[in-house]
């Protein structure tokens, strides 16, 4: 549509789409009745909408967020990593060996002093201590690595207040 009330962003979604990807976003397991009521629109519109999201990529999957402290994995820890000048050519690699680890919860390819930031999930210090020493540190193409013990993990779209207009939100400038 490209008047009225669900006018198009630039990336092509518009107001509709969005507040359905945020409404997700909070809360992936809400159902599509729910999701309609919030919206104050048809189910058939958000299952429609939901549908051409999915195909298009803008909705890419629904994730569960495993305590996993409570599945016997209650260290977690961010690693910073540096590659050796002479192996940022293998960087792709890397990251493909890297992120198969049994322990790899995330990776971030990141600009700056690090190359990469490695999110863990591990039985213990001793894991922790193994997979940084064997899985990265031993790896000839890492200069180094920082390793950081995640005390807690917030995740910020469980801690806004409610809002029909959350990507646009965040994406007002902030000053």
């Amino acid at each position: 549509m490209s008047s009225g009330k669900w006018n198009r962003t630039s990336e092509g979604l518009d107001r509709l789409d969005e507040q359905i990807l945020w409404e997700l976003y909070r809360d992936a397991r809400l159902p599509n009745a729910e999701l309609a009521r919030r919206l104050h629109v048809a189910p058939s519109t958000t299952l429609t909408r939901l549908r051409a999201l999915r195909q298009s990529g803008a909705y890419r999957s629904a994730h569960a967020r495993v305590d996993l402290a409570a599945v016997g994995l209650p260290i977690q820890a961010v690693i910073a990593v540096r590659l050796r000048a002479e192996g940022r050519g293998h960087a792709l690699e890397f990251e493909r060996r890297i992120i198969r680890q049994p322990a790899v919860i995330d990776l971030f390819y990141i600009g700056g002093a690090e190359d990469f930031l490695v999110h863990v999930a591990c039985t213990s210090t001793a894991q922790l201590r193994d997979f940084v020493t064997f899985q990265l540190s031993m790896d000839p193409s890492v200069a180094s690595t920082q390793t950081h013990i995640v005390f807690d993990h917030l995740v910020g779209a469980d801690h806004r207040d409610p809002t029909p207009n959350g990507f646009e939100e965040t994406r007002r400038p902030l000053s």
